[in-house]
């Protein structure tokens, strides 16, 4: 009788036979054209407000950069991003952004506010103070302690704050190569203003990114990254901490060391804010039907 002789495992792909998730690679003139025709869908709001909030370093300052780089054709440098990874934020106070749509004072119907990182230690944002940005209670420029929550005497709190002033749209950023290791602390936090956001009736995103730091076959071709079992799992990690569905998370690479635009990521990009703007404008529009109070 002949020995058994066991057959040597094959190593698994790294890459899944087809993409799990459908993205046309040669649209982004069609992206651009959805985008710059937009109109918010309720007369109430003439401009949607999306905030972005997670942990330091997670690519909030360059997401934005990233988009103002897609849909302008350039690099661009509005909202100030720190080269080098710390453990305090580089953005201190309540910044909000427009971004352009073609020549000088031409503008989308929408706004991007960038904020204090959150940290696990004291010193980052409150989440008192992300809970009154979504009510619309805090102004542009107000500069955030970390020793203590924005109050109602401050000139830069709004005590009436009507619907054009709150939140459309929450979204979380956070990177793909350490999600995994994201402190419990900041996850905590990060959950207590997503309940908040779903009490409010705001939809929320997740932003991934660094998906290059966390998977080499997306690193040598970013038109891989859905087909990459790697990035599927991060998106399953980032779904799971905080309890946002995988179909509302977007993986993209931001701008970093490129010094010009690449299409394959300005799609990646453009994709994101399309869906971003789509979600925050059926919540204004919902409004409308509800019937709810300015």
């Amino acid at each position: 009788m002949w020995p058994f002789k066991k057959k040597s495992k094959q190593p698994s792909s790294p890459e899944y036979e087809t993409a799990w998730r459908t993205m046309d690679w040669n649209d982004k003139q069609k992206l651009l054209t959805t985008i710059k025709n937009f109109q918010p869908g309720n007369p109430e709001v003439d401009t949607l407000k999306i905030l972005l909030h997670g942990p330091v370093g997670a690519g909030k300052s360059s997401f934005f950069n990233s988009l103002d780089n897609a849909l302008q054709g350039r690099i661009t440098s509005r909202a100030l991003a720190h080269s080098v990874q710390t453990d305090r934020s580089f953005t201190v106070k309540y910044q909000t952004y427009k971004l352009k749509k073609d020549g000088f004072g031409s503008y989308l119907p929408l706004t991007f506010t960038d904020i204090a990182g959150m940290q696990s230690e004291h010193g980052g944002i409150s989440t008192a103070d992300i809970i009154k940005l979504l009510g619309g209670h805090i102004n542009s420029g107000y500069i955030f302690n970390p020793n203590s929550s924005i109050t109602e005497d401050d000139p830069k709190y709004n005590k009436e704050p009507n619907r054009k002033d709150r939140i459309h749209c929450l979204v979380a950023v956070l990177p793909a190569n350490t999600v995994s290791m994201t402190d419990d602390d900041i996850i905590r936090q990060m959950k207590e203003v997503r309940e908040k956001a779903r009490d409010l009736g705001i939809p929320q995103v997740i932003i991934m990114t660094k998906v290059d730091e966390a998977c080499p076959l997306v690193k040598d071709d970013l038109q891989k990254i859905y087909t990459s079992k790697k990035i599927k799992q991060k998106m399953v990690e980032c779904s799971v901490k905080l309890g946002v569905p995988v179909s509302f998370i977007y993986p993209v690479k931001n701008y970093h060391e490129e010094n010009a635009n690449n299409v394959k990521m300005d799609i990646l990009i453009l994709d994101a804010l399309k869906n971003i703007v789509n979600f925050a404008n059926d919540h204004v529009e919902d409004k409308i039907v509800s019937g709810e109070d300015p």
